[in-house]
């Protein structure tokens, strides 16, 4: 059963990432991008987190943090109970074992001079994952696990499609034996007929190594699909978190609608309901708003939302919204 454990796998307490902004031939700072801006958040053994936003809203860098791949500003990651970013004493080889990433783009995040043989063999004899002798069986076996044949093992990447390129991405994940995968929108850059097919090994992995995913995405379907829990990110913060019902029935921040209702419509006699439509850009991750970050273009906004910071709170379904008890979103369904 997912989730049965008591304590989570993964747990982060009020994560920041700044990029620092230099100006002046002395390079002095004079400003902050602010990426990712005070996340926290629990993931239980099993359970697959759908993490969504718009471009520059900084999913990839809270990624990114967890992996290891970044060093957060502020902020703690606990792994199985330890804490991971100011701890002196994990070894953080073992740690990027146990946690593994599966890019968006399969070409460019695999080596095009290395045959899969070698793609796949590497990570297996450095980590002593199993003994040499088996490394050629491990292999196989993952290789099948993906759907992959064993004659794959002799190919280039540029050799293969952008499904199989994908599958050889989520096979060198798998070498390592994780308990949690990020998923940095794997299927975006794969035809639909592929998605799916990838979303479908991506599930049937889970429920056969009880693996655990952080599925990173801009498309709701995808997302929903795979999902347990879905979290919403608006300019560097979760504005809404829930289970994955909960939040395409019933959503309560105004983002979250604006996004379910931007799905294209495949019924036409329910285009001309009316829609929530967002005007305008994102703003600055350097010169947030103050008050709501969303109230520039949120068609819900009052003068109090300019002025009071909305705080993430609930209890399974959590929202940063101080009008959420307020708006209602009507579903578009027949």
């Amino acid at each position: 059963m997912k989730g049965n454990n008591r304590s989570p796998l993964l747990l982060i307490k009020d994560l920041k990432k700044y990029y620092p902004v230099k100006k002046g031939i002395f390079g002095r700072r004079v400003e902050y991008v602010k990426a990712v801006d005070g996340i926290n958040l629990e993931l239980m053994q099993g359970q697959t987190l759908g993490l969504v936003g718009e471009s520059g809203c900084g999913k990839t860098t809270l990624g990114r943090q967890i992996v290891g791949l970044e060093k957060p500003t502020e902020g703690n990651v606990f792994f199985k109970g330890r804490e991971i970013v100011n701890s002196k004493t994990i070894n953080m080889g073992n740690y990027r074992t146990k946690i593994q990433m599966i890019f968006q783009d399969p070409l460019s995040s695999l080596n095009p001079r290395k045959r899969v043989y070698d793609i796949l063999y590497t990570p297996l004899s450095m980590h002593n994952i199993v003994e040499k002798s088996e490394i050629d069986n491990e292999i196989d076996k993952l290789l099948k696990l993906v759907g992959l044949s064993r004659r794959s093992k002799g190919r280039f990447p540029h050799e293969f499609s952008g499904g199989q390129r994908q599958r050889i991405g989520i096979a060198r994940a798998l070498s390592l034996r994780p308990d949690l995968v990020i998923c940095d929108e794997p299927v975006s850059a794969l035809d639909v007929s592929i998605q799916a097919q990838i979303l479908n090994l991506m599930k049937d992995i889970q429920k056969e190594l009880d693996i655990t995913y952080i599925f990173i995405g801009h498309g709701l379907g995808a997302v929903k699909y795979v999902s347990d829990i879905i979290a919403v990110m608006y300019l560097g913060i979760i504005v809404e978190m829930g289970p994955v019902e909960d939040i395409f029935e019933n959503p309560r921040h105004p983002y979250t609608m604006a996004m379910l209702d931007a799905t294209p419509i495949d019924k036409p006699e329910l285009r001309g309901k009316k829609r929530i439509l967002l005007k305008g850009d994102v703003p600055n991750s350097i010169n947030i708003p103050q008050g709501c970050r969303f109230h520039t273009r949120c068609p819900y906004a009052q003068q109090k939302c300019r002025e009071q910071i909305p705080l993430l709170d609930g209890d399974k379904h959590k929202v940063a919204c101080i009008r959420a008890d307020e708006i209602t979103w009507r579903k578009m369904d027949v």
